[in-house]
């Protein structure tokens, strides 16, 4: 076990139950197959605060997808609930946002109608959304870009519209599906700081999957570590750095050791798994 260092804070589920945001209940995920269940999630229970930024780490195929996915209303879980503002979330909401993987950009609309493309599908007034539009692709060095293509863009830039898309209209929470993962080391390093810089400006309630831990660190307020499928939660680390976050911090010797702190919590929980 590891010893308990003296920054560590963690979030008890007893903590303000019922006064978070968004509140995650015991919530299980089992897949009926032919060839037997699937035990996807178990037992996920955690709170985030509104303005949270939140990562969840762990294995390849642990669940972190399952549980974002429960969490926005894209599939039902077998067991639990999950509330937001004190309602249980039954479908798809309009006041969340999403930023996966793959950007997902229409090839033949230009940024500007991309970043605009769900003010569109939901059937609102695209004029009262311009200005948003405008400062988000301000904030992420873009405007001048805006009507280029997506083909004209690097993988970078068009995540950044993508991440623009995700708040055009200004969710409550924004997921974010390793949104990163695809690219080089350096562009991903760019696209943190661009995010960290962004989020000290739209301050939204976050919740983000990545497999670096490094990543999770930089970004984050709450570092939620995952076990490998059926996955369970098995810390909840609080980052003690306070934001804005700025490149130099990941060479100081504290983030370092809390980025070890984690990938210790990771590898201890697998080999428990690996040994039942």
């Amino acid at each position: 076990m590891n010893p308990q260092p003296e920054w560590l804070q963690t979030r008890s589920t007893a903590d303000d139950r019922g006064a978070s945001y968004l509140s995650i209940q015991d919530v299980n995920k089992t897949y009926r197959t032919r060839n037997g269940d699937v035990h996807a999630v178990e037992h996920a229970d955690f709170d985030i605060d509104e303005g949270d930024f939140v990562s969840l780490v762990g294995p390849s195929g642990c669940g972190k997808s399952t549980l974002m996915s429960m969490i926005g209303g894209l599939e039902t879980p077998t067991g639990g609930r999950i509330l937001v503002g004190g309602a249980p979330i039954t479908a798809p909401r309009r006041d969340f946002g999403y930023v996966f993987q793959d950007p997902t950009l229409l090839p033949w609309k230009s940024v500007l109608d991309n970043v605009l493309f769900p003010i569109r599908t939901q059937k609102r007034v695209v004029a009262d959304y311009l200005a948003e539009a405008e400062r988000l692709l301000r904030l992420t060095g873009l405007w001048d870009f805006r009507d280029k293509r997506p083909a004209e863009l690097s993988g970078g830039m068009r995540q950044r519209v993508a991440i623009c898309r995700g708040l055009i209209n200004d969710p409550r929470l924004l997921m974010m599906d390793e949104p990163f993962s695809a690219l080089d080391a350096i562009t991903r390093d760019d696209m943190n700081l661009a995010l960290a810089k962004l989020w000290d400006e739209v301050h939204k309630t976050a919740i983000f999957i990545t497999h670096s831990i490094r990543e999770a660190v930089f970004l984050s307020d709450r570092v939620l570590v995952m076990t490998a499928r059926p996955s369970r939660i098995v810390a909840d680390i609080r980052i003690p750095f306070a934001r804005p976050r700025i490149d130099t911090m990941q060479d100081e010797a504290l983030f370092s050791e809390i980025c070890a702190y984690i990938r210790d919590e990771i590898h201890q929980a697998h080999d428990k798994h690996v040994s039942r």
